[in-house]
């Protein structure tokens, strides 16, 4: 029973996403659901002149996808970048670009951006928001990088860097949601439940 919603019994939940990161924070707010990810291609040609409405967008198309198998349940999508000088940074596809993504990151402030999305076809509910939460890291040296980058836990996480592990030692501040950083902004969530 989770005891931020007043009738969260009554919601058959799906999170359309295998991410182990909202997997737990998700059990860890006590929700009861199902897990139904959206295959992959569902997230190619979303180019979009603001790329601060990406993740919504994909959030949506997942939860679209998923919402359209399931038209009983309450499904939840969600999907979080990481932006610096208007570009995305996906996740890494080897240890190169990793390095080169946290150099880019060492010593400035970056946007991520986790979009929601909640759809339920029978109840006619069609939810679409984001977070937003700016991340600065420290002056890191090639040494730091290298090693950080040496431990593997960024390799599928948008940025190269994990905010819950190692990578909390990238980090000076954090303005904003630290779960929107991890993956799943919890007091947004919790809002858009309870709207519905």
């Amino acid at each position: 029973m989770n005891p931020f919603l007043a009738r969260e019994q009554q919601l058959d939940l799906v999170l359309a996403s295998c991410s182990p990161r909202r997997l737990e924070i998700m059990r860890g707010l006590g929700f009861e659901f199902e897990v139904e990810p959206a295959p992959e291609h569902v997230e190619d040609d979303v180019s979009h002149d603001d790329v601060y409405a990406v993740p919504q967008r994909l959030a949506a198309r997942k939860c679209a996808f998923v919402g359209e198998r399931r038209p009983k349940s309450l499904v939840i999508g969600a999907d979080t970048v990481v932006i610096v000088d208007d570009r995305i940074l996906t996740k890494p596809a080897n240890d190169t670009q990793a390095h080169e993504f946290l150099r880019l990151l060492a010593g400035r402030t970056h946007t991520v951006v986790t979009g929601l999305a909640i759809r339920a076809h029978e109840r006619g509910v069609n939810m679409e928001k984001s977070a937003r939460t700016f991340v600065t890291f420290r002056e890191l040296s090639d040494h730091e990088i290298t090693s950080y980058v040496a431990t593997g836990e960024g390799r599928d996480k948008a940025g190269s860097y994990a905010a819950q592990g190692v990578g909390a030692g990238l980090i000076r501040s954090i303005d904003g949601c630290f779960f929107n950083v991890v993956g799943l902004p919890v007091s947004l969530l919790i809002d858009m439940l309870n709207e519905v």
